[in-house]
């Protein structure tokens, strides 16, 4: 949606959260006499009446469509500010989605094009709010936007280079099935033109029948994991770098010396002879199955488990009986499903919190092994979100890393 469609409409922001803040100031800043509504869930369980006093609502990412399916009337127009950014923007977009690997891709994708002198922009999750943006934004810009399930949804514009690594079943309580939610990844490719790009992963079987439905330039590769790189790869970095013409040293060297994200199996440190990664943002069991596959046989305690979303753990299952793993420690709820996969698992324990989960690994877990946190889970049940849960392990890890000893009491 264009910002001169907005003049002479009643304006509903729905969701007031650090996006739905970033729209209230850009209207505020186009439209200073306009009064803008707001409808935020914390106003109480009648917040969606609002929508029927609207013409256009701008949606934050994290309300479903088919919540607020029931109150809209036909002529009013739902929107968002990645849909907004879209029409709006006058530089180039490279957008960023798979389920998992996709924040990684992008901060590497960035580095790579500021090592080759590229006016750069990280946007999204990873990044910031979007439309604060557009006020300075020039055709030389490029904005390397990473772009969730949420996001994509509503979109009705693809960017000019689209990046897709990976889709597995997630978010189902939002999207309602995995379909829905792989035709809202597809969104990123689906309006693309004959002059845009499609950089893919072709090992995907989802993602290979996606790229079909683009018209665009399509540009495959093939999905090769490093510790750090879970479910993502360096190789649309280089594809996109040399788009861009950076010369091969500087594009190799921005990719060397690229540092893992936080919470993404973020080595933690040595510890009593025990060497800690930190994946706390795997969420789905593919994700735990990769950093297993990215640190091999040395993994001997795992620590997985958590909110179940009716995901199936079964190939984790047969995964970790084909692994060297001899301990794993297992939060509530998926921690039973994960135990009820294997006939004759490793010997297993359950954690009532992150204390006592690395506790255990610490007496359980040989000199010259890894502990790996990889819970195969959401993790809201006993977290606030992954970034609780994740630092919450590395403040146990260093607490319990500095005591002389431990024993199995508290």
């Amino acid at each position: 949606m264009r910002i001169q469609d907005l003049k002479g409409k009643k304006i509903l922001i729905l969701g007031f959260g650090r996006e739905g803040k970033d729209t209230l100031l850009f209207l505020q800043k186009h439209f200073p006499k306009k009064k803008v509504g707001i409808a935020d869930q914390n106003q109480g369980s009648g917040y969606l009446k609002k929508i029927k006093d609207y013409d256009v609502i701008i949606k934050s990412p994290g309300v479903p469509n088919w919540k607020i399916a029931p109150f809209l009337k036909k002529k009013q127009v739902v929107t968002s500010q990645t849909d907004i950014f879209f029409s709006e923007c006058p530089g180039t977009i490279i957008g960023v989605t798979g389920t998992k690997g996709k924040s990684t891709t992008a901060s590497m994708i960035y580095d790579v094009l500021k090592s080759g002198g590229v006016r750069a922009h990280l946007l999204g999750n990873i990044g910031e709010p979007v439309l604060s943006h557009l006020a300075k934004a020039r055709p030389e810009d490029v904005f390397v936007y990473e772009l969730s399930s949420f996001q994509l949804e509503n979109l009705k514009k693809s960017p000019h280079i689209a990046v897709l690594l990976n889709v597995y079943p997630e978010h189902l309580d939002h999207h309602q099935s995995h379909a829905k939610y792989a035709w809202a990844k597809a969104r990123i490719a689906m309006y693309q033109t004959p002059t845009d790009f499609l950089i893919y992963n072709q090992d995907s079987k989802v993602v290979s029948t996606i790229a079909k439905l683009s018209k665009a330039q399509k540009l495959p590769f093939k999905s090769k994991t490093r510790p750090g790189l879970v479910l993502a790869s360096a190789e649309p970095a280089r594809i996109i770098g040399r788009l861009f013409g950076i010369p091969k040293q500087k594009i190799e060297r921005a990719i060397k010396n690229f540092k893992p994200l936080e919470h993404r199996l973020e080595k933690v440190g040595e510890w009593k002879g025990i060497t800690f990664y930190n994946d706390s943002l795997a969420t789905i069991p593919e994700a735990t199955i990769a950093a297993l596959d990215a640190l091999g046989s040395n993994v001997h305690t795992l620590i997985a488990g958590g909110y179940d979303r009716g995901l199936d753990m079964k190939k984790l299952g047969e995964r970790i009986k084909k692994s060297e793993i001899k301990t794993l420690i297992l939060f509530p709820t998926t921690g039973a499903k994960i135990l009820q996969s294997m006939k004759n698992p490793p010997q297993s324990f359950f954690a009532k919190d992150m204390k006592q989960a690395v506790r255990l690994a610490y007496l359980h877990t040989p000199k010259k092994k890894i502990c790996l946190l990889s819970p195969a889970a959401s993790s809201f049940n006993m977290f606030k979100d992954y970034k609780d849960r994740g630092e919450q392990f590395k403040k146990w890890v260093a607490y319990y890393g500095k005591r002389k000893k431990i024993s199995f009491q508290a």
